[in-house]
């Protein structure tokens, strides 16, 4: 009896999540790291909404209504966030070095969006490199390539 219980338990406790979910999660995840760069200059946050949908719209693909569901979900889940872990484990587990890079490069694209970096945009995007075991190499790399982007220099 025992053990037919824990049987039942370790199946409900180990289900492992469906390709499906682990995309979903990391979409989230994404669009949460996006979010919170943009809401860190909540004055220019309109300007650098934008930006922000692009890069979740050319890294997943995604339509119109889904990109919607997609930011009104990442904004929510942003101003209940108390930390960035859950969101940044999501992406190391998710992904490679080089789409880490790349994710840090769009919260840059972001940040650049309105022509100059607040310094609570720093600190975010600082942060959550660090998080991501991004390099100080690879950070400063995607910085300086997506303020060439943002036509901030030549």
């Amino acid at each position: 009896m025992l053990r037919a219980l824990k049987d039942i338990f370790d199946n409900l406790v180990s289900t492992e999540p469906t390709p499906e979910e682990r995309q979903q999660a990391l979409q989230l995840a994404t669009a949460v790291l996006l979010v919170e760069v943009m809401r860190a200059d909540s004055s220019k946050a309109s300007r650098e909404r934008q930006p922000v949908a692009a890069a979740l719209r050319q890294r997943f693909a995604l339509d119109d209504a889904a990109l919607a569901q997609l930011l009104a979900r990442a904004e929510q889940a942003a101003e209940n966030a108390y930390d960035y872990h859950h969101f940044t484990a999501s992406i190391n587990d998710s992904c490679s070095q080089e789409q880490k890079i790349q994710i840090v490069e769009a919260m840059w694209q972001v940040a650049y969006a309105d022509a100059q970096v607040d310094a609570y945009e720093h600190h975010a995007i600082s942060k959550i490199a660090g998080l991501l075991h991004v390099t100080h190499g690879e950070y400063i790399g995607a910085k300086m390539r997506a303020k060439e982007a943002a036509g901030l220099i030549s």
